[in-house]
């Protein structure tokens, strides 16, 4: 038997949980598809569970040939043997916001017998209890990330099992636990959904000279100036250190790359070498820096670090207000991309970003701007601290509500 370290009062007297195979309390779906080509076909997300498929990846991709999907039903299980970065052995979820649906035949499906509670197979499964018990399957054959497990071989684990009573009551928590994340995540959703709405007002459109609303205090006092963006301000990108030579890295200077414009922190941290041997170069704090290439191209961010760029930054000095115009280029973000970035493909230059021709007020109404947007912003980080306050608590939670492999073996 094994205890896991928190359990609720009520059962603190009870004997242990009981290691049980899930061949005595699953059993594989075998069942195949009947309807060629239905609209039902699911995907496996690690995020999201399963998800249509067609939502998932914007269109179906499975073609017509879908004899040999299995055909699951709602509190079925659905196991992808693919290693991620989230899920070292796979992701398994429960299907539970479609009433059935039918998936690719890689994947390993199961479902319990009526007697167990599936919400709680579902949370332990999550919590990573099952993770020892699937690194005991691995072999020599796994390849590409994938581990080659039959759904007979992932029945022949075993899992750790309290009563039904325990069961339910800590699917009951988690599953509050998940509610109030999901209701903060809508919270903060609203905020950015609201922001953007506001900043479509704040900002004339392209190719108008005044915004649809203007504070009271600047109501009347005519159009605003069009400039371009490199008029405004001083700008320089900045250089990468040799990546081979261990004496230019490690040190106190945060590198700041394109992904990080907008963090307290950096995953790199250059040496005063490699600093002065490279185009590395120095942005203060409160500099407006734009993503340029990759993934990020078109990203703006008031720098809230001194550290070093490199190329794929570039970063603007402006005369005014630098809060007015890193919002400014946010809410053209779109507009950059579908203009110079075909279908969101391809690279930012700084020439490009400092010839983006702006509209600007004056100094005082752009001030009244960014501290509104930047209040918002302020509500939006402090909501966001608490979503990611209650996702660290459920963490910890199913980390204690499970035991872990090997503690409190009996």
């Amino acid at each position: 038997m094994a205890t896991p370290t928190l359990r609720f009062s009520e059962f603190h007297e009870a004997e242990g949980w009981k290691a049980t195979h899930l061949r005595k309390l699953a059993r594989p779906v075998t069942e195949r598809a009947t309807e060629k080509g239905a609209d039902s076909i699911l995907s496996l997300s690690g995020e999201y569970g399963l998800v249509l498929q067609s939502d998932y990846f914007g269109k179906k991709i499975a073609g017509d040939s879908t004899e040999r999907y299995l055909k699951i039903h709602r509190n079925d299980f659905v196991y992808n043997d693919r290693t991620t970065k989230a899920s070292s052995f796979g992701t398994i979820k429960r299907l539970s916001n479609y009433p059935g649906g039918i998936v690719s035949p890689i994947y390993k499906c199961f479902r319990f017998h009526p007697d167990e509670n599936p919400v709680f197979w579902e949370w332990y499964f999550e919590s990573g209890s099952h993770d020892p018990a699937l690194g005991g399957l691995i072999n020599e054959g796994a390849r590409a990330g994938r581990f080659n497990i039959s759904v007979t071989q992932f029945l022949s684990t075993e899992a750790w099992r309290p009563d039904k009573n325990e069961q339910k009551k800590i699917a009951d928590c988690l599953n509050s636990v998940d509610a109030v994340i999901a209701a903060q995540g809508r919270k903060v959703e609203a905020l950015r959904t609201h922001k953007k709405g506001l900043m479509q007002q704040l900002f004339p459109h392209e190719g108008e000279t005044q915004p649809r609303f203007r504070f009271p205090e600047f109501k009347g006092t005519g159009e605003w100036e069009a400039r371009a963006v490199g008029s405004v301000c001083t700008s320089f990108s900045g250089g990468t250190p040799n990546t081979s030579n261990p004496e230019f890295y490690g040190g106190e200077i945060p590198f700041i790359r394109s992904a990080e414009i907008g963090k307290e922190t950096t995953e790199l941290f250059l040496t005063s070498a490699g600093l002065e041997n490279s185009a590395a170069k120095m942005v203060k704090k409160g500099d407006v820096l734009v993503a340029l290439y990759g993934a990020n191209s078109g990203d703006v961010a008031i720098a809230r670090i001194a550290g070093a760029i490199n190329q794929a930054i570039l970063c603007l000095r402006p005369s005014e207000s630098g809060a007015f115009l890193s919002q400014f280029l946010t809410c053209r973000k779109n507009w950059i991309i579908t203009k110079y970035l075909q279908g969101g493909q391809g690279n930012l230059s700084g020439e490009i970003v400092k010839s983006i021709l702006l509209v600007f007020p004056s100094q005082e109404e752009q001030q009244r701007i960014a501290d509104c947007l930047t209040s918002l912003d302020d509500l939006i980080a402090v909501e966001t601290r608490k979503l990611n306050t209650f996702k660290t608590h459920k963490k910890g939670l199913m980390q204690q509500l499970f035991p872990r492999f090997g503690e409190g073996d009996a």
